[in-house]
């Protein structure tokens, strides 16, 4: 029970943060309350960390590793997310929080198949569900310290992947917006100067 409450925390702040930015954004609210929106974006990721830091349920082993992993990217997200407040115009800060909160959504649908789904459970090692009062808890659990050892890797390698296709698809969309930008900028100055040189080639009519 006090673990769904944790969990349920994380979205309560979640949905605060949303809804706001929401109505900051549909109401056209001057940018100064952008900060704001800002500073619930960083206590979203602040009370996130460190619900998974101090969590109820001691998570160890393979799962505990997973969670690990998970905070390094709450980290990036939170310390981001202040940059942002900082240095509103900052583009790097703005890429940096976007591409830690897709790979945070990666990231638990990797740890839900994994940690959950025992087609996905790495090769040694077994979920076992243990179940206490109205709930029902799981674990994974790896028969040697070798498959232990495994696994571990194999989420590092899974870590590594997830964040490599992130930035492969980050960069091809940032070419690509860069493209157009240039392709229209171009465009802009091509006509201002056509539009200069047929000022310069009028020719002036008295009455």
């Amino acid at each position: 029970m006090l673990d769904s409450l944790e969990h349920a925390t994380v979205f309560l702040h979640l949905a605060i943060y949303a809804g706001i930015a929401l109505v900051v954004k549909l109401t056209h609210l001057p940018e100064v309350f952008m900060w704001f929106v800002g500073l619930l974006a960083a206590s979203v990721f602040s009370q996130e960390l460190f619900l998974l830091h101090f969590h109820s349920t001691d998570h160890v082993g393979l799962e505990g590793h997973y969670h690990w992993l998970l905070q390094l990217i709450v980290l990036v997200s939170f310390v981001s997310a202040l940059a942002m407040i900082s240095f509103p115009s900052s583009v790097s800060a703005a890429i940096v929080l976007s591409v830690s909160v897709l790979f945070q959504g990666c990231w638990f649908l990797n740890m839900g198949f994994i940690l959950w789904v025992p087609r996905f459970v790495p090769k040694g090692c077994m979920v076992s569900f243990v179940e206490g009062g109205n709930d029902m808890h799981g674990a994974v659990t790896c028969g040697t310290n070798d498959a232990f050892l495994r696994a571990r890797a194999l989420a590092n390698l899974q870590f590594s992947l997830i964040l490599a296709a992130i930035m492969i698809l980050t960069s091809s969309l940032c070419l690509t917006l860069a493209g157009k930008y240039i392709a229209r900028r171009q465009s802009i100055e091509y006509e201002r100067i056509h539009s200069r040189g047929a000022d310069a080639n009028q020719i002036p009519m008295d009455v």
